[in-house]
């Protein structure tokens, strides 16, 4: 059985930082690719970021380049956001995703399990 299970996320003021971990098991970690998604308010689940299984090959959304780093810790099983210079509109449910079902140009565009999301609430 999948499990996902995310943390790290909270409360900041806009230009602080925040790292969101997810922890997952019951697959084959090392050999997936992730992602991390978030749903704002009032909004359509978008992709922020994925980070493939073997050649670390990463994905930003416009929207969070030079903002953020996903990352990834095999020996963990654990996957990694890293926020900087948050702003108002980063505030949303973030989700982490894993084993992808589509992938496009090496990218991984779509993925069949999802954590429960942690909240990331940022304040201007």
């Amino acid at each position: 059985q999948v499990q996902l299970v995310e943390s790290g996320g909270g409360s900041v003021q806009a230009g602080g930082s925040l790292r969101l971990s997810c922890v997952g098991s019951g697959f084959e970690y090392s050999l997936n690719s992730l992602g991390w998604f978030r749903q704002r308010p009032g909004a359509a689940r978008e992709g922020v970021a994925s980070i493939s299984a073997l050649t670390m090959r990463t994905w930003y959304a416009d929207s969070v380049k030079d903002r953020f780093t996903v990352s990834r810790d095999n020996a963990k099983n654990t996957l990694y956001l890293q926020m900087n210079s948050l702003k108002p509109e980063d505030t949303g449910m973030y989700y982490c995703a894993a084993r992808c079902t589509t992938m496009v140009a090496e990218i991984c565009r779509e993925f069949s399990d999802w954590g429960q999301g942690t909240q990331v609430t940022v304040s201007s």
